[in-house]
């Protein structure tokens, strides 16, 4: 048994600065020195080694087993989502799918700042309540590049909209995690988040826009953006008040795109806006005007959308708990990690007593969302007319094309683990704790940091949940509210972590370009993050009746 030590140097400070390295190393060899994502992640992984074992004392077997954890957590479940979606995404577009389904699309509206929030926002959304992990980014940026968006804005604005979904993914998966780990009523929790993240709701399409074309041409689309959000919102607030976290996204989802649909039925721009605009840096913007007009017969229309609908349903199965129980029922390996599983002790003040940390590697390759997302992929191929060795072939291609960024996610979520399992990631989290009155809004920035940090919502809440709960008690703060915040707060780090980077640059076949996505997106993350601090310190000072718990 070895146990976390948070403050190695007996200096807060200097040993968050430690613990900082190895997320210094991978986001700044990315974002500054733009070197390959894999050769970064490979020196993030060296770095977070070496801050393990030799600042923070950790046995080099048990730091090389959480490396292999982590490994095998990024192949799966999070890069068999990508090398599927990929999959599905080149079966349509060899098939010349992608130009019937962008002037269906034109159908709807002609303009991109529409076609834009209707994909992104709405659609993205629903991906995001089925699935998570990684699918609502893949599916969303692959399908803005069949449409002409640049890579670079189909990657970053992708990463944007994917934020104020996100604390209920997978069919409320971070809210159970979270109530697991901190011991506060699951509908309690649920309800706080959807207080939260309910202006955010509304707000995040705007933003959106507007980080697409600027603010006066934002202004211009205005009462659909209203639309889309207060549609969003309003289902996102009702459910998670009065039901739970477990279908908030989907029924928001499909609120969402219904009425967004409904409304420009009688609503368009005066001055639509049918080009995408180019980038300085990163990325070519393709000049699809001439396409736009729907021409094509019902029949190719519904051809171009079947298999994004089978995905969705599949998606959506997969998710479904019944569903994914009865499929690890048929096949489901639990791994326990020889060396690591229950050998490493948590440690106040991070538990309120010592607790050893469970390394269980789940091989569920049936239940796992990716499987899902082969089986959409296959339906769609064999009815888009492929036969069995042209899927294969098509499957080749996929894995081809992916392989260097299953190799990125590997080492990411490598270098996750390893800060998980060394407590690295506690000490940044206990750095933040240390703040006094204004706790409130660091501790929601500890939520930003944890997403940031391991490129999940749960990983991140189940990580702090604990802390976040201890911190509040001791501070004299509902703990409730800083518990909540940590997952509020987290869904504007999802757009800046390493893995939805590689994600989103796979989906675009824009690999080697994480660095260009991440100066896109960083801004609006640090930005939206302190505004959720400033609504989270606001809840705890100005707004104390935000609190009471609707029954």
């Amino acid at each position: 048994m070895w146990s976390q030590v948070y403050d190695p140097f007996h200096n807060m400070i200097l040993s968050a600065a430690v613990a900082s390295a190895p997320v210094l190393v991978l986001l700044g060899a990315i974002g500054i020195f733009e070197v390959r994502a894999h050769i970064a992640a490979i020196l993030g992984l060296a770095a977070a080694l070496a801050v393990a074992t030799i600042a923070y004392g950790m046995p080099p077997q048990m730091a090389g087993m959480a490396a292999v954890y982590g490994a095998a957590f990024g192949l799966l479940p999070i890069g068999w989502i990508i090398l599927n979606v990929i999959f599905l995404y080149q079966l349509a577009s060899a098939k010349g799918e992608f130009d019937v389904l962008q002037r269906s699309i034109g159908a709807v509206s002609s303009d991109r700042r529409l076609q834009l929030l209707f994909i992104a926002f709405s659609l993205g959304s629903f991906f995001e309540g089925a699935a998570g992990f990684g699918t609502p980014v893949a599916v969303t940026a692959a399908m803005l590049i069949g449409l002409g968006f640049s890579p670079l804005s189909a990657s970053g604005l992708s990463l944007i909209a994917n934020t104020a979904p996100v604390a209920f993914g997978a069919l409320g998966t971070p809210v159970v995690a979270l109530a697991a780990v901190s011991g506060l009523d699951l509908h309690d929790l649920s309800a706080m988040i959807g207080r939260q993240l309910t202006p955010f709701s509304i707000l995040v399409p705007f933003w959106l826009v507007w980080a697409f074309v600027g603010w006066r041409k934002m202004l211009e689309v205005w009462p659909p953006i209203l639309v889309a959000g207060v549609a969003f919102a309003i289902p996102q607030f009702l459910v998670s008040n009065f039901h739970g976290p477990w279908l908030v996204n989907i029924v928001a989802a499909i609120s969402s795109m219904s009425c967004l649909a409904l409304f420009l039925r009688i609503w368009q721009p005066a001055h639509p806006m049918t080009e995408v605009p180019g980038e300085k840096k990163g990325g070519t913007a393709r000049d699809t005007t001439a396409a736009v007009a729907p021409q094509d017969s019902f029949i190719a229309v519904r051809r171009a959308w079947t298999p994004w609908v089978i995905l969705a349903t599949f998606v959506f199965l997969w998710g479904v708990p019944q569903v994914r129980a009865a499929l690890d029922g048929l096949w489901l390996l639990k791994l326990p990690i020889f060396g690591l599983n229950d050998l490493v002790q948590k440690m106040p003040p991070v538990t309120p007593a010592p607790h050893p940390e469970s390394a269980i590697y789940n091989l569920n390759v049936l239940s796992a969302t990716g499987t899902g997302i082969l089986v959409a992929a296959i339906v769609s191929g064999f009815y888009l007319g492929y036969g069995a060795t042209g899927l294969v072939r098509m499957y080749g291609r996929a894995i081809y094309s992916v392989r260097f960024s299953l190799l990125t996610i590997s080492c990411m979520m490598a270098v996750g683990f390893i800060t998980r399992y060394s407590g690295t990631d506690a000490t940044l989290g206990l750095a933040l704790a240390s703040t006094g009155s204004a706790y409130p809004f660091f501790g929601t920035l500890i939520g930003w940091l944890g997403v940031a940090v391991t490129g999940s919502d749960t990983s991140s809440n189940v990580l702090f949940g604990g802390l976040q709960r201890v911190t509040a008690e001791q501070l004299g703060i509902n703990p409730l509210l800083m518990v909540a915040a940590n997952s509020s707060g987290g869904v504007m780090g999802k757009m800046i972590d390493a893995q939805s980077l590689v994600v989103a640059s796979t989906a675009t076949r824009w690999y080697g370009h994480e660095g260009a996505i991440l100066r896109f997106v960083f801004f609006h993350s640090i930005a939206l993050a302190v505004l959720v601090g400033l609504l989270v310190l606001g809840q705890a000072t100005v707004w104390p009746l935000t609190l009471t718990v609707l029954k």
